[in-house]
């Protein structure tokens, strides 16, 4: 699939994301306005507000509302500024193949656009008057839920007892409910049912695990070229679905591997035969199957929703994550 042809799909709709972005982070502060042109100029896929106003015309057979391009922006800012508190508490010199606002401007820095970032998000979902108390509560649900999986992994980490729940609990908490909020938020932006709103959220949250489900894939299985280091999962001390894989194929080995992970820190060299255990073990491939599953139920809630380009979009971009490379 083609993200840009989406875009250009959108159309005026996608532009008014765009101008609504910019709009919001301008600043008479030279230096945060050079900051902020920077994040934007390497900022990815955009896969939240895409859905955003997928989402919003799937629901409603019409272009986005104002509510829309505002939930849709403020979910991509909200993003953004997760991803820069995110470097510093995983002290990441690269993000998607170019150096972090953490290493070039030190960690302060990183915080403190993440915190306008953060701020600016909230103006935009602010910024309404009808209904917008449920988004509110979707919102904040989800700036807890992001702290509160943070919170879980590293408490994992720091005991190496990560199990398929705790890891499911924290993919959801740190990526999923971000999907939720942009889809749910969408849906209510032009008053669809009951009905198409339960759908959104369905496929926003199965999507979303598929989603942080590939990325950990790729830790063990991509390239280096595609600008995401390899193995950086474990030198976290992170246990992952192909971990887990490999365990419920291995388990006997599950003890002594767990026990490589926690002394990591001390022993970087450990990482070669923890990735050595994974691809050995059928790691990938279970994690795979789990990929699937979660892809094949985001796809499975849309069937509610009338049929439209935008439906089929929404379709596409489900099977793009389970086969995109990066």
């Amino acid at each position: 699939m083609d993200i840009r042809s989406v875009r250009e799909y959108l159309g005026s709709d996608w532009t008014a994301v765009q101008e609504r972005i910019d709009l919001s982070l301008k600043s008479d502060i030279a230096l945060l306005n050079a900051t902020n042109s920077s994040i934007l100029s390497n900022s990815g896929k955009q896969m939240r507000p895409l859905l955003s106003l997928l989402v919003a015309r799937a629901c409603s057979g019409c272009e986005a509302t104002e509510a829309t391009v505002r939930y849709a922006a403020a979910s991509e800012l909200l993003h953004n500024a997760t991803l820069l508190h995110d470097d510093v508490a995983d002290n990441s010199d690269q993000r998607r193949g170019v150096p972090t606002i953490m290493s070039l401007m030190g960690p302060s820095v990183s915080v403190l656009v993440g915190d306008y970032w953060l701020v600016k998000a909230m103006e935009l979902i602010l910024g309404g008057s009808e209904g917008d108390h449920r988004v509110i509560k979707i919102f904040s649900k989800t700036l807890s839920d992001l702290a509160e999986g943070e919170m879980l992994q590293l408490q994992k980490a720091q005991n190496g007892d990560t199990g398929q729940d705790d890891y499911l609990r924290i993919i959801y908490n740190k990526t999923a409910s971000l999907f939720e909020a942009a889809c749910v938020s969408a849906a209510i932006s032009v008053g669809a049912s009951e009905e198409y709103e339960n759908a959104s959220r369905d496929y926003a949250v199965a999507l979303g695990l598929a989603f942080q489900i590939k990325d950990d894939i790729l830790d063990y299985a991509g390239t280096e070229s595609v600008g995401k280091p390899l193995g950086v999962d474990i030198l976290e001390q992170k246990i992952t679905m192909p971990l887990l894989g490999a365990f419920a194929v291995c388990p006997e080995k599950e003890q002594h591997i767990r026990g490589l992970v926690k002394s990591i820190a001390d022993h970087p060299e450990n990482r070669d035969e923890i990735v050595a255990f994974v691809k050995g073990n059928g790691g990938l491939e279970y994690a795979v199957a789990q990929l699937d599953k979660y892809v094949s139920q985001a796809v499975s809630a849309l069937a509610v929703l009338p049929p439209c380009v935008e439906r089929d979009m929404l379709e596409e971009l489900a099977y793009f994550t389970a086969k995109r490379i990066m």
